[in-house]
C-alpha cells in the first residue's frame, strides 16, 4: 500500500499538468492513445539520459554552468526533441499548431514523472518534498515542453523557409530555460527562492501566451471566425431586407 501511495503521489503532478495542457486545446483534442504513447516514450528516455549524464560528469567534471546548461539542459532537452521530431512531427494527427504543445508536454511530463518516482524511492521523500518537486522540477519540465512544442508547431505550419530556424528554436529555447532554471538552483543556494519564483512566473507567462497563440492559429479557429463573420453579414442583410 505504501508503494502505491508513493507512486501515486509522485505521478500525480505530471498527470495533472498534462491534463491541463490537453484540455486547453480549444478546437480538436488529440487521440489519448497517442498522447499516452508519447508520455511513455518520455519515461523511457530517463535511463539513457541518466547513464549519459553520469558518464559525462565522470569524464569532465561538473561545474555549475557546465552541469546546468550541458549535462542537464542540453542532454535532457535534446533527447525529448529527438523523440518528438522522429515520433510525431510527420504524423497525420499532428495537424494544427497546438498539437505540438500537447505532444511535447506529454514527452516532457513522462520524463518528469518517472524521474519524480525514482526520486521518491531513492531518497525516501516525504509528502512535502514531493509537493516541492511538483511546483518546481515537474512544472519546469512542463513549461520547457510547452516552449518546445510551440516552436515545433511553428516549424510544421509556418513558412517553409523558416522550418530549420523554428526547429532549432524548438531545441534552443527549452535548453536556455532549463539551463537558467538549474543554474539558479545550483548557484543561489541561500536565496534561490527569491530568484526562482519570479523566474517561474516569467516561464508561466510566456508558456500561457504561447498556448493561447497556438490555439488562435488553429484552422478550426479560422473557420469559426469566418463562420461568425458570415453569420453576422447574413443577419445584417436580413435586417436590411425586412
Amino acid at each position: 500500500m505504501l508503494t502505491i501511495a508513493v507512486v501515486t503521489a509522485a505521478a500525480a503532478p505530471g498527470l495533472a499538468l498534462l491534463s491541463y495542457v490537453y484540455l486547453k486545446d480549444r478546437h480538436a483534442t488529440e487521440p489519448i492513445r497517442l498522447v499516452a504513447r508519447l508520455f511513455i516514450m518520455g519515461m523511457l528516455i530517463v535511463f539513457p539520459t541518466m547513464v549519459l549524464q553520469r558518464a559525462v560528469v565522470l569524464g569532465t567534471g561538473a561545474s555549475s554552468w557546465w552541469y546546468a546548461f550541458f549535462v542537464s539542459a542540453l542532454m535532457e532537452e535534446f533527447l525529448k526533441w529527438f523523440v518528438l521530431y522522429f515520433a510525431i512531427f510527420k504524423h497525420e494527427e499532428f495537424d494544427e499548431h497546438y498539437d505540438g504543445i500537447v505532444y511535447a508536454a506529454a514527452v516532457s511530463l513522462g520524463f518528469a514523472t518517472l524521474e519524480n518516482i525514482l526520486y521518491a524511492f531513492v531518497y525516501q521523500s516525504s509528502f512535502s518534498a514531493l509537493l516541492n518537486r511538483a511546483f518546481l522540477p515537474v512544472t519546469g519540465h512542463a513549461l520547457f515542453g510547452i516552449a518546445m512544442g510551440y516552436y515545433m508547431g511553428k516549424a510544421k505550419f509556418g513558412r517553409p523557409e523558416l522550418r530549420k530556424k523554428k526547429l532549432l528554436q524548438a531545441l534552443s529555447i527549452p535548453i536556455l530555460w532549463h539551463g537558467v532554471y538549474d543554474l539558479v538552483l545550483l548557484e543561489a543556494r541561500e536565496y534561490w527562492m527569491w530568484l526562482m519564483f519570479p523566474l517561474m512566473g516569467y516561464f508561466w507567462t510566456k508558456a500561457l501566451g504561447k498556448m493561447s497563440r497556438a490555439n488562435d492559429r488553429s484552422p478550426h479557429a479560422a473557420a469559426a471566425r469566418n463562420g461568425s463573420a458570415l453569420h453576422e453579414r447574413e443577419v445584417k442583410i436580413s435586417e436590411t431586407g425586412s
